[in-house]
């Protein structure tokens, strides 16, 4: 299952009518069982590209398709049933509900779908991350670092073949940012095609690919990505 954009060009209109193009035309290819790695300072297009490939922001110009359907020509429910059944997104912001505890939270995505939830599984992840011990605790008690993993443990919960990270180790130290980062590559080895935009500098020794934006162009790093490009 591959994820790709053809063509893609995001254009945004300012206050006073003033046009920008957050993403530069570029065609993006994010293939299965590969970690591919897009970093870039603050407002270079890296998050804007993510969330176009998320199906959560229609590009001005070209298509994104997984599989060879169009994301954008979907209707909203067929959009987000392929969502929820394909793609997966790690966002920047914290997105627990105050009102369900650390497991629930994680579980969230069976009670939304009317699913089976498997806690064993939901519990295994939460102890990878680090913070199984807090399964029972409620969001409001845990630190901006153990709402992270919490995020991260909900959406590999939902296990679908793409899986988008936007910035997932923003509010981690050292150690937890090795810990998700490898399991990250894991997830990729496993057969998911995974996305990671990150500051981190450290994570191009986890990815096959790093691409590097600027400007909204994105352009293959040579260190890390041999001749692969970005048109």
């Amino acid at each position: 299952m591959e994820l790709k954009a053809s063509g893609v060009k995001k254009v945004f209109q300012r206050a006073g009518g003033r046009r920008f193009s957050a993403v530069e035309t570029l065609d993006f290819a994010l293939p299965p069982k590969t970690l591919t790695e897009i970093t870039g300072r603050s407002g270079s297009g890296k998050s804007t590209l993510l969330l176009m490939l998320a199906g959560l922001l229609p590009p001005s110009e070209g298509k994104v398709t997984l599989d060879g359907r169009d994301l954008y020509a979907l209707t909203d429910g067929e959009l987000s049933k392929l969502r929820n059944e394909k793609i997966t997104l790690i966002p920047q912001e914290h997105s627990a509900l105050a009102s369900l505890t650390v497991l629930e939270n994680v579980l969230l995505p069976d009670a939304l779908y009317g699913r089976a939830a498997d806690e064993a599984r939901a519990m295994n992840l939460l102890e990878r991350l680090g913070i199984g011990a807090l399964w029972d605790e409620m969001p409001s008690a845990l630190s901006g670092g153990e709402l992270r993993r919490a995020a991260i443990a909900r959406a590999l919960y939902q296990d679908t073949p793409v899986l988008l990270a936007d910035e997932p180790t923003g509010d981690l130290d050292e150690e937890n940012t090795k810990r998700v980062l490898q399991i990250l590559r894991e997830e990729a080895q496993g057969g998911k095609a995974v996305l990671l935009v990150t500051h981190e500098a450290s994570a191009q020794a986890y990815a096959d690919k790093v691409y590097r934006m600027d400007g909204g162009i994105c352009r293959a790093d040579d260190c890390n990505s041999g001749n692969d490009t970005v048109q």
